[in-house]
């Protein structure tokens, strides 16, 4: 299928979604779609498709086709040079692109590079821009089918997986790059509510920035992990996978992308961190805001990750998800 000049990786994901919508017509006949990129390409638009076409309708791009990952090829003889080259201003590189949106690297042509020690430090180099991806080593681009198909890097279980060797605290890799990856693991929970205005936020301010992202975050007052991962503006995540009971409640998360702030995104999840206790006990009469503030009495704490459950006095029953003044006060 030709798209605009027989690139399907341009801005315009108008002609990718209708060339895969005819394509569809003829599904019976094929297992699943490989879309080849060219070398200059820039894979935001191709990835983002997926996400961006979605509605209820019959012919939706969604209930057609699942992403099922991006893989990368890299020329372990020039991937450095490619990776160091000077872009115009408010230019990406490419280069660097490919290997940040990868959920598999190939590293192809390692003949080529007949020093153990060299090819360590090409590894090295791929993985700070992408801690989470598999790095494979190839001759000739010979490499098994089955570590390029039904890789399933976009199901939200296969977030449950994420276990990558690199997290502890906030990290930054050292290299003077704008485009990097950032990565922690927090013990403690996070208020459900604070959560999601932070991440829309942050979708909001810096998505354009934001290339790849991904993580398992410990909520406090529900049993199942709440598990995410996103492309840009365009975020996913549910709730799935029960903590066991000797498992420690913590959060682990990466993102990957362009002049990402490590204080900004430290302090942004702090802040949605539930560390103290709450201000009010089951059975104590409070004030609650429902447009005004009426009287009412905590029934439960951290109900379906909200703060407080409050029975009204007229019997009816409201949450207050965040233990603060403008939520929940003193009777």
């Amino acid at each position: 299928i030709e798209i605009i000049n027989g690139c399907i990786c341009c801005k315009v994901r108008g002609d990718l979604v209708d060339a895969l919508k005819r394509l569809y017509q003829k599904v019976e006949t094929f297992d699943g779609v490989i879309i080849e990129t060219t070398g200059l390409a820039d894979p935001a638009p191709v990835v983002q498709t997926f996400f961006a076409e979605t509605n209820d309708g019959e012919d939706s791009l969604e209930r057609m086709y699942k992403l099922d990952s991006v893989i990368t090829v890299t020329d372990a003889k020039y991937i450095i040079d490619r990776l160091d080259e000077e872009k115009p201003e408010d230019t990406d590189n490419e280069a660097e692109q490919q290997v940040c949106f990868a959920d598999k690297i190939i590293l192809n042509k390692t003949d080529l590079v007949t020093d153990e020690t060299e090819l360590a430090n090409i590894e090295k180099r791929l993985r700070s821009l992408n801690p989470q991806a598999p790095i494979l080593r190839c001759q000739h681009s010979q490499i098994s089918p089955k570590e390029l198909l039904n890789i399933g890097a976009f199901d939200l279980e296969r977030v449950l997986e994420f276990d990558p060797y690199f997290l502890g605290e906030f990290k930054q890799p050292r290299h003077d790059q704008s485009v990097s990856s950032l990565s922690t693991k927090v013990e403690g929970e996070v208020n459900m509510s604070l959560l999601d205005n932070w991440i829309r936020r942050l979708l909001h301010d810096d998505g354009e920035a934001l290339y790849r992202y991904k993580g398992i975050i410990a909520v406090k007052g529900m049993e199942k992990k709440f598990i995410f991962q996103g492309v840009g503006h365009f975020f996913s995540g549910t709730f799935g996978g029960q903590w066991k009971n000797t498992e420690k409640r913590q959060s682990a998360f990466v993102f990957i992308g362009k002049n990402l702030s490590t204080e900004m995104l430290k302090a942004g999840f702090e802040a949605c961190r539930e560390m103290k206790e709450l201000r009010f006990s089951i059975g104590t009469n409070v004030r609650a805001n429902v447009g005004t503030f009426q009287l009412g009495k905590v029934i439960d704490q951290w109900d379906s990750g909200n703060a407080y459950r409050i029975r009204l006095r007229d019997g009816k029953e409201i949450f207050a998800p965040v233990d603060i003044n403008e939520y929940v006060r003193a009777a």
